[in-house]
């Protein structure tokens, strides 16, 4: 290689080193976001997944101090001071505390606490029906017949997570209506449903039973 090429390789080499340093100098300040945005990014999530452990832990200490009462009146007062940081968390502080109000004869305030969190549009739909599925069940000598009918068939619909529970409840007012054999076939139904529990195949067997009818094999008993 001659002086000349050498001199011309070093004065290129040269003016690449300042053009980078001058690009540096001006569109450096991205590189600093991007790297500043991925590291505070990744710390952000875990100082948030830090902070969401962390609720969760004080929730859970809290209700579980609160279920600690022995008296069910108490036990709802300190269930309903509990605040969660969380809609589905408030949810459950929700449903607890109905139940201890349930337990204390506190009806319309349990079912109000319920319906509260069965109207929640935020709410999880398993969340807004078990709530709503409760407070129908504390309203069986309060509500006329005509809407728990209307209010269990909206959560007996197909694909509902409370499908099968709903069912039944509609078969007792099938019988509270004296219409045994609508109840029957009802609950005949949901015996040879392959989503339905062991526990409510049986709960459906005794009344099929009670109601003078003998129940149908479940599936797979057939032959």
């Amino acid at each position: 290689m001659s002086d000349t090429d050498s001199f011309i390789d070093e004065v290129t080499e040269e003016v690449r080193r300042d053009r980078m340093y001058h690009l540096l100098r001006r569109y450096g300040w991205i590189a600093a976001v991007v790297v500043v945005g991925v590291v505070g990014g990744a710390a952000f999530n875990e100082i948030r997944k830090s902070q969401a452990t962390t609720n969760a832990q004080e929730l859970g200490d809290n209700i579980i101090a609160a279920l600690g009462v022995n008296d069910a009146a108490s036990r709802a007062t300190n269930l309903a001071a509990i605040e969660a940081a969380s809609p589905g968390g408030q949810a459950v502080v929700d449903m607890l505390t109905a139940a201890a109000e349930a337990n204390s004869d506190q009806v319309a305030a349990a079912v109000e606490g319920l319906n509260k969190v069965a109207t929640n549009g935020e709410l999880p739909e398993i969340y807004r029906h078990i709530a709503s599925f409760k407070a129908l069940t504390l309203q069986t000598e309060t509500l006329p017949v005509a809407d728990r009918r209307q209010q269990f068939s909206a959560l007996a619909a197909p694909g509902a997570p409370l499908r099968l529970l709903a069912e039944e409840q509609l078969a007792l007012i099938d019988v509270s209506e004296g219409d045994a054999q609508a109840a029957i076939d009802r609950l005949q139904s949901i015996l040879q449903d392959s989503e339905a529990t062991a526990d409510l195949q049986q709960r459906a067997s005794q009344l099929i039973v009670a109601l003078g009818a003998t129940p149908e094999p479940l599936p797979g008993q057939q032959g």
